[in-house]
């Protein structure tokens, strides 16, 4: 059981206009701006690299185009990785995960993927944890 309540598909209506094919557009579970959370991994080496969010359109453009496109939140416009720092995603495969509410974009990366400078978002960026066990 979740814990939060899950997000909502688009409406039919919205469904009508995505780019998307229709069976798609009409399984994503977006959030309340109409994004979907998309999770980056290195294709070859399994390496989570950053978490980013797409659109309809933004998610179509990745589709499309062989290069990964985010819909930037804070700007509030698209944003093809690589185009400005040279570090670009090429996409190798796209997944949608059980609830519809997640992607899963294996890429090959060129460069670092954090607009920091590191390999991934997540390097030196270690929380302190409990270690579990399976007994």
């Amino acid at each position: 059981m979740s814990e939060h309540p899950s997000p909502a598909p688009l409406p039919e209506s919205a469904v009508a206009t995505s780019p998307l094919p229709a069976d798609l557009a009409a399984a994503l579970k977006r959030d309340s701006a109409g994004l979907i959370a998309a999770m980056v991994q290195q294709f070859d080496t399994n390496e989570v690299l950053m978490l980013g969010w797409m659109d309809d359109e933004a998610l179509h453009r990745t589709m499309t185009t062989g290069r990964v496109t985010f819909y930037s939140r804070s700007r509030q416009e698209y944003w093809r990785k690589g185009d400005t720092s040279g570090h670009v995603q090429w996409v190798k495969s796209l997944a949608m995960d059980c609830d519809g509410d997640a992607l899963l974009v294996r890429v090959d990366q060129v460069g670092a993927a954090c607009h920091t400078g590191t390999r991934t978002c997540f390097d030196g960026r270690e929380l302190a944890v409990v270690l579990g066990a399976a007994e």
